[in-house]
């Protein structure tokens, strides 16, 4: 019988950057495990995707920054939102560990 990986395993006590790893890829849809250790993204920097983004906050905490919302959105264990393809938005903070879930769609 084969193990089944689990979301929870393996995970760094520090990274320099987040970790993504990829859980399924198929035509238009990626699912990825993203482990992040207390980082944010730098300042300046916006996300600009491409392609419709659901994230999930498995276990941690973390601040999500939109470009058209004036105050972070705080999300913790269990929180998820849908991210529309070319919504600007950051990471402010993540607890460390922080463990997500993410799913991206490509646009119809």
């Amino acid at each position: 019988m084969t193990a089944c990986p689990n979301l929870f395993a393996g995970l760094p006590a520090h990274a320099d950057e987040e970790l993504f790893e990829t859980l399924l890829a198929a035509p238009g849809l990626r699912i990825e495990r993203i482990v992040s250790t207390g980082q944010a993204s730098p300042p300046g920097f916006w996300y600009d995707q491409d392609e419709d983004e659901w994230v999930a906050v498995l276990r941690g905490s973390a601040e999500l920054r939109f470009a058209d919302e004036s105050a972070p959105r705080r999300l913790a264990e269990g929180d998820h939102l849908l991210i529309p393809a070319h919504r600007r938005h950051r990471v402010e903070r993540t607890q460390n560990p922080t463990i997500w879930l993410a799913v991206h769609r490509a646009p119809r």
